[in-house]
């Protein structure tokens, strides 16, 4: 590819709303510096919306309650530039959409859990592009993985700051898949906005009362369950708060 490791989870850094996460290389220090901890949901509930959307999701299933796997995800991605070991880890979904093909490799992810997603990743499969590490963070477009996970090349430069020299060819540490642009979302969705009805499904058991945005946000590849993936892809029809 003509940029090294735009989306990683090594050496991730908070979004700027979050000043005190810190760098970090081990799994257990891994962070994407979220958002999470300091942006404000918007204000009144979101508990009818989650209810009114229930509710049609009852009537289109016959009152049948999905089952709970994960079929979508959520790829994290920095829009604006920041420099590590001297090159720029910038990607956003704008960047995605001038790609041969608007297609790109999901390389530089450095961190156990986040590396097994992707593997567990099948062709297919859509996921949220969501910009990370910004002044206002959120969903922006949807893509699809395209090829599932390879080795990650990137492992293996020694001029690429997601070098590990610890890794071997025979057998590879860190994975990536092919993700291709399919659309953007009908509006931008702000973290805030999701923060919002997580707080509120928390209490009356919506679909995002557990949705890793907020549960796990140090990571920059989630899984989403397909009714998360489909209450998340509602709120672009709806009037931002």
């Amino acid at each position: 590819m003509p940029w090294p490791s735009r989306k990683r989870d090594k050496g991730a850094v908070a979004d700027k709303k979050e000043p005190d996460a810190k760098i970090a290389k081990t799994e257990e220090e891994t962070s994407d510096k979220e958002e999470e901890k300091s942006a404000k949901p918007p204000a009144g509930s979101s508990k009818s919306g989650w209810k009114n959307w229930k509710k049609a999701k009852e009537s289109e299933s016959g009152g049948e309650e999905s089952k709970i796997t994960y079929c979508h995800w959520l790829l994290k991605s920095e829009p604006e530039s920041r420099l590590e070991k001297g090159v720029d880890v910038k990607f956003s979904v704008d960047d995605l959409k001038a790609q041969p093909n608007q297609t790109t490799c999901w390389d530089g992810v450095r961190n156990y859990q986040a590396r097994n997603f992707l593997r567990a990743m099948k062709l297919g499969q859509q996921a949220f592009f969501y910009h990370s590490n910004c002044k206002e963070p959120g969903i922006v477009a949807i893509v699809k993985i395209v090829k599932e996970a390879y080795p990650d090349h990137t492992q293996f430069d020694q001029k690429d700051p997601h070098y590990d020299s610890t890794s071997r060819k025979e057998n590879p540490k860190w994975s990536m898949v092919d993700v291709q642009f399919v659309r953007m979302t009908k509006r931008f969705i702000p973290l805030s906005e999701i923060k919002a009805h997580h707080l509120a499904h928390k209490a009356d058991g919506g679909p995002l009362k557990d949705m890793m945005l907020f549960t796990r946000q140090r990571l920059s590849i989630q899984p989403l369950t397909k009714e998360q993936f489909d209450f998340v892809l509602s709120l672009e029809e709806e009037k931002p708060h």
